[in-house]
């Protein structure tokens, strides 16, 4: 027999679409102040549907940052209730030229839906809202009672969101957190993420002059801004991948032999992993590839600029050179203390006669690991078997969820993810897409798994909340 708001949702699966076109239109990226009205575009759509749908308590919350989005419905007295989390703000489009099609005018080819934030995490959260509003259009209830909240800084670090928390706690009891951000492992294999990396994110400047100079007349004898941030940005790692900072890694849990034996048993090709991207494996000696990718530290330079840039040559010796860099932590890595050994070897193998700039502002977020026996995780994995017809494998993701350490450290919260973005999808890159089979399975998961929730009560999960 079918299942009367699954029926809803496959029949307005064309209604789906439009519905996250229209979401990814709004250019909601928050790290650039230019985009601050496609920000507030994005968080007027999504108060428009919640509040059309039937949730109550509909608002923003600002805590000085990007305001959050908040929804509520709590009709289930004897049920658990759960935080629904997903973020409406996504990363910059650049570089514009190597789009197919306009990042913020979705389009549609070969069963994919392009543009920025549609995989991460516009289409996921869409997926999850899409079911919530069909329970409640269909049966005007919900099995479970759901706080929803839609982050707009999750791609800056989810900078105000331990504020947003701690000053709005009496809206924020729950019993455990159900992300819609995340990613699928693979597209060919049912899996669920039970751990994330830590991360956290600096900026380093370089100045050796106090103007840029004439290549001929001061090349040789001066030092060059550039010449030193590559020194400087090389001496972070030896030739084979190693991380040189002295102690870097030192609190980084190491995985246990069963972990690792778990690992091995998980269908992976390296080989064709690699060749799919068009790299060779690089990084740490000692350790697999999924080891490196999933537990190991990092330390990555994303940009690194300065001179001149345009077309053409000039002939200049440049006085200024700049650079990002973000890590990824392992678990046990405490930020604090990676950010301090970072900034002392920056430091430290600074030269004299160069002034160095250091912006370490980022706190960072903790690597998070949900319990194995979580009932909310044993039943996303049973949704998962009834959607995708097969067990789900458990795997970790390489990036970062910094909900799951702030609701942790906030509220005591365990949190398991639900997500149907994959991790191919080209989040973060031009070309960002979402398969549309993803909202196939995403309702037939949400809905299996809403329904199982309903018949669960707030004692299963009493055991798993910390107190706060």
């Amino acid at each position: 027999m079918s299942d009367p708001v699954l029926a809803r949702l496959q029949a307005d699966r064309d209604g789906i679409i439009e519905r996250l076109r229209t979401l990814v239109s709004a250019p909601s990226v928050s790290t650039d102040p230019a985009y601050a009205d496609g920000m507030a575009a994005a968080r007027a759509i999504l108060c428009g549907r919640l509040a059309a749908a039937g949730f109550q308590g509909v608002r923003e919350i600002d805590a000085g940052g990007h305001p959050a989005v908040y929804a509520e419905w709590l009709g289930a007295p004897q049920a658990p209730t759960f935080i629904v989390y997903g973020h409406y703000d996504v990363q910059p489009p650049d570089p514009l030229d190597l789009w197919h099609s306009e990042p913020f005018a979705p389009e549609i080819r070969d069963a994919r839906l392009y543009g920025r934030g549609v995989s991460d995490d516009k289409g996921p959260v869409s997926i999850a809202i899409e079911t919530l509003s069909a329970f409640l259009a269909v049966e005007g209830r919900l099995p479970v009672n759901v706080r929803l909240l839609i982050e707009g800084e999750e791609e800056i670090g989810s900078a105000t969101l331990g504020d947003i928390l701690d000053s709005h706690r009496d809206l924020f009891q729950a019993d455990a957190v159900i992300s819609a951000d995340g990613a699928r492992w693979r597209a060919d294999l049912a899996s669920i993420n039970v751990g994330s990396r830590g991360s956290f994110r600096c900026e380093v400047a370089l100045r050796t002059a106090s103007k840029d100079l004439h290549s001929g007349r001061f090349g040789g004898g001066v030092r060059n801004a550039l010449h030193e941030m590559a020194a400087l940005l090389a001496s972070l790692h030896d030739t084979d991948g190693r991380i040189t900072i002295e102690g870097y890694a030192d609190d980084a849990t190491p995985l246990a032999p069963e972990e690792r034996e778990r690992m091995a048993e998980i269908p992976f090709d390296e080989a064709a992993f690699f060749s799919g991207i068009g790299a060779d494996s690089h990084g740490e000696p000692g350790h697999t590839a999924l080891e490196r990718l999933w537990h190991r530290p990092t330390v990555e330079i994303n940009g690194m600029w300065g001179g001149y840039q345009g077309k053409g040559s000039k002939t200049v010796t440049p006085c200024e050179a700049f650079a990002k860099i973000t890590t990824r932590l392992g678990p046990g890595q405490d930020p604090a203390r990676a950010r301090s050994l970072l900034e002392g070897h920056l430091r430290q193998h600074s030269p004299d006669g160069v002034e160095l700039t250091l912006d370490l502002r980022d706190r960072g977020t903790a690597a998070y690991t949900v319990p194995a026996n979580h009932p909310l995780l044993l039943t996303a994995e049973e949704a998962l078997e009834t959607a995708l017809a097969q067990p789900p494998v458990r795997v970790r993701m390489g990036g970062t969820l910094p909900l799951s350490d702030i609701v942790r450290d906030a509220l005591g919260l365990d949190t398991v993810t639900m997500s149907f973005s994959t991790a191919d999808e080209d989040f973060h890159a031009p070309n960002e897409f979402f398969r549309l089979s993803a909202i196939d399975d995403g309702v037939v998961a949400w809905v299996d798994f809403l329904r199982r929730l309903g018949t669960q009560t707030p004692d299963l999960y009493a055991p798993f909340k910390a107190s706060r």
